[in-house]
C-alpha cells in the first residue's frame, strides 16, 4: 500500500531520514519503533504531507502523494497531542470534523464505548487528558479509512479504554485496513503487531514478524529485542 524509496529529510544541519526505503503491504498492523530522535516523527509526517522531504519519493496506492492533499481523505489520523480549541464542547468538536470531512462516521457508536455520553456538553479546556484522548480516538476511528496511523494511541487511558482500543484496531484489521503506530510501550505492541519496523538514526534497521526479530535477536520478549538492537549499534 506505502512505497517510500530513498526518502530523506534535513531540518538545518541535523540529517533526520537518511536514505530510508520502506515497504507497506496492505492489510495488517505495522509498528513503526525506535529511540527519540530516530526519525519516526519525521516519516510519519511525511506519509500524511506534514513534512516535504529533501529527496525522495512516497506513493500510497501506486500513486506519488508528495505535494498532493487529495489523497489525506482516505488516512484517519491519531496524534500524540491533540491540540483542540478550548472552548469548543466535544459534540461541538465531533459536528465540526463531521462537516469538515463529508463522510459516513459511526461516532455514536464510539460514544458510547468509550462512555463520552456524559461529556458532550463539556469545554474541551476542562476536561482530563484521559477523556481528551478518548476524544482523539474517536475522531480517529468514526471514519472509514483505507490507512490509519496511531501515534501513541495509548497515552493517558485506563485499562477499560485500552481494551476498547485494542479492539477497535483488530476489527479494523479485519476490514483490511492498513494500520501504522508508534508507541514506547512494548507490551501493547507486542499485543496488537503484526510486522515492527524499527528506526535508528534515520535508518531501518529491521522489518518483519515478532517472531523474526525475537529469532534475530535471540531474545524472548520485544523490550529485550529493542535493547538488544540497541546495545548492538552502542545507543
Amino acid at each position: 500500500m506505502i512505497q517510500i524509496k530513498k526518502l530523506y529529510k534535513k531540518f538545518g544541519k541535523v540529517e533526520v531520514l537518511k536514505g530510508l526505503n520502506l515497504d507497506i503491504a496492505s492489510g495488517g498492523i505495522f509498528a513503526v519503533l525506535g529511540p527519540n530522535g530516530s526519525g519516526k516523527t519525521t516519516l510519519i509526517k511525511s506519509i500524511l504531507g506534514m513534512v516535504i522531504p529533501n529527496k525522495g519519493s512516497i506513493k500510497i496506492n501506486n500513486k506519488n502523494v508528495l505535494g498532493k492533499y487529495f489523497y489525506r481523505d482516505n488516512i484517519d489520523y491519531l496524534p500524540q497531542i491533540a491540540n483542540f480549541p478550548n472552548n469548543l464542547t466535544v459534540i461541538e468538536l465531533i459536528g465540526m470534523i463531521k462537516n469538515l470531512r463529508k463522510k459516513d462516521t459511526n461516532d455514536e457508536e464510539l460514544i458510547d464505548k468509550f462512555g463520552l455520553v456524559p461529556f458532550l456538553s463539556q469545554k474541551l479546556g476542562n476536561l482530563s487528558g484521559g477523556t481528551r484522548q478518548k476524544v482523539n480516538i474517536l475522531l480517529t476511528f468514526m471514519f472509514d479509512s483505507e490507512l490509519i496511523i496511531l501515534d501513541e494511541p495509548t497515552t493517558g487511558l485506563d485499562p477499560i479504554s485500552l481494551i476498547h482500543l485494542k479492539e477497535i484496531i483488530r476489527k479494523e484489521k479485519q476490514k483490511g485496513k492498513t494500520i501504522l503506530i508508534t508507541s514506547h510501550i512494548m507490551s501493547f505492541v507486542e499485543e496488537i503487531a503484526d510486522e515492527i519496523v524499527f528506526l535508528l538514526d534515520g535508518k531501518i534497521y529491521f522489518k518483519g514478524t515478532m517472531v523474526y526479530l525475537k529469532e534475530q535477536t535471540k531474545q524472548k520478549n520485544l523490550e529485550q529485542a529493542i535493547a538488544k538492537i540497541l546495545t548492538d549499534q552502542n545507543v
